[in-house]
């Protein structure tokens, strides 16, 4: 069966596409194409956001045999994907493998050349950079694209290609902040087919667009300084609504800050909890902001000291945590931020309630000596990466984070912490708990993806 012709062409292509994305315009992102084919489709959209172009250089590792067959891909700054399921299928050792990515490296090497002459890449530092090609079949150059970008600290990345098959769409969700495709298509062969005009692009051709949406944008005099803000880092207090009170925090975030961890603390904790602040103290180090956060009011806080009831109310602890999640999604230092949760006591159950109410939003959880057991029903809609980390000798609450790991269905992890009690307040226990939380964090909330699939 033909697929329908969905485009003219690439330009017919990249204006559908720009409409799709107006909503950005106000962001000042960086367009970058994926050369050669998505550079003419992002040129149109640079040219209707007003935004500016640059290249993100990836090649394809094609199977020796199958050339067409993609293995995986790499990507300028040293990325890397590889799809070892397709690799054994074809029977390409790993000393094969080895010598198709130095050759492939050396082509990124050359198409940068090519393209840029000598300038360097825009700065993506913590800005919104939508990753655009002409369409997405295998999604392995994409993927590459996207890490690459996580890797040099990009603040959000949107993949927009004017069509792809709907199966691998699905699997790059998990390395784009939203995905943003007209046409997803079930029955995907080739991205031409979608075309009436599928011309090959050439080098020059990418050169040429390039050179001329610099021009313009010099032309027309572009604003620049919003555009190439720096972020600073961020250490205040904080006030979050809530009808007519207010949540207290401390909203930490260093400069280089890729993503945002939130702290549900339980049990009568607060944000000035001394373990807590161990924890965030290095998760900063690692690279990531901190919102050290009380989820009750200085007058409930009163209350819970004398009935301790307030802290077993998982539906009431986990809807203001989902109050502060909005909250920093609407501000200016933190909207474009991934967000993790990091709960303990019954802060990690009410931690586990939100990410299921906020999936797509919350990246990671990780639960420190928690009672995840008291998220009951929510356990199995999380979908959030999960670690829960309980101490060796804390028999009974070991015991309840094993019946609820089984009942979670996400990307998860149960770390016992050896010779840990129930406060982790063993020589060395805690920073083992920090270390943990960190790398989990790290790796699951795109602060380093550098890692090939597989």
């Amino acid at each position: 069966m033909r697929p329908r012709r969905l485009f003219r062409d690439r330009t017919d292509a990249g204006q559908i596409l720009a409409r799709h994305l107006q909503r950005y315009r106000d962001a000042y992102p960086i367009i970058l194409g994926l050369p050669r084919g998505g550079v003419p489709v992002a040129y149109e959209i640079a040219r209707a956001l007003e935004a500016p172009l640059d290249v993100c250089v990836v090649r394809k590792i094609g199977a020796p045999i199958q050339p067409e067959l993609g293995i995986g891909a790499v990507s300028e700054e040293g990325a890397l994907h590889v799809d070892r399921g397709t690799m054994r299928q074809v029977g390409v050792s790993e000393e094969e493998l080895a010598d198709l990515i130095a050759e492939k490296r050396a082509e990124v090497d050359e198409r940068v050349q090519t393209f840029r002459r000598g300038a360097p890449p825009l700065d993506v530092t913590g800005r919104t950079v939508i990753v655009v090609d002409d369409g997405v079949a295998t999604g392995g150059t994409a993927r590459a694209a996207l890490q690459a970008l996580r890797a040099r600290g990009a603040g959000r990345v949107v993949l927009a290609v004017p069509v792809g098959a709907s199966d691998s769409l699905d699997e790059l969700a998990s390395v784009a902040d939203e995905i943003v495709c007209p046409h997803p298509e079930a029955f995907f062969m080739a991205v031409g087919l979608w075309y009436e005009d599928f011309t090959t692009t050439t080098d020059d051709d990418v050169v040429e667009l390039l050179d001329h949406a610099r021009a313009e944008r010099e032309r027309t005099g572009a604003p620049r300084m919003k555009s190439e803000r720096v972020r600073v880092p961020v250490d205040r207090d904080v006030r979050i609504p809530l009808g007519k009170e207010v949540l207290e925090g401390r909203l930490t975030i260093p400069g280089d800050a890729r993503g945002l961890v939130l702290f549900a603390h339980g049990s009568g904790s607060s944000r000035h909890s001394p373990r807590n602040q161990r924890v965030a103290a290095e998760l900063r180090r690692s690279g990531l902001g901190t919102l050290l956060l009380d989820l009750l009011t200085l007058e409930e806080e009163r209350i819970d000291a004398e009935t301790m009831h307030l802290r077993f109310d998982i539906g009431l602890l986990a809807a203001r945590l989902v109050v502060a999640t909005d909250w920093v999604r609407e501000q200016s230092e933190t909207e474009e931020r991934r967000l993790g949760y990091f709960g303990a006591s019954t802060g990690a159950a009410a931690a586990l309630v939100a990410a299921a109410e906020r999936p797509g939003i919350v990246h990671a959880v990780v639960s420190r000596g928690g009672r995840p057991d008291l998220a009951e029903a929510s356990l199995a809609s999380v979908r959030a990466p999960t670690l829960l980390l309980v101490g060796g000798f804390d028999v009974q609450v070991l015991q309840l984070n094993r019946e609820a790991f089984e009942q979670l269905a996400c990307v998860k992890e149960l770390e016992i912490v050896p010779g840990a009690t129930h406060l982790f307040e063993e020589p060395g226990a805690l920073e083992h708990v920090a270390q943990s939380a960190a790398r989990w964090f790290v790796r699951h909330m795109g602060a380093s993806a550098l890692e090939a699939a597989g």
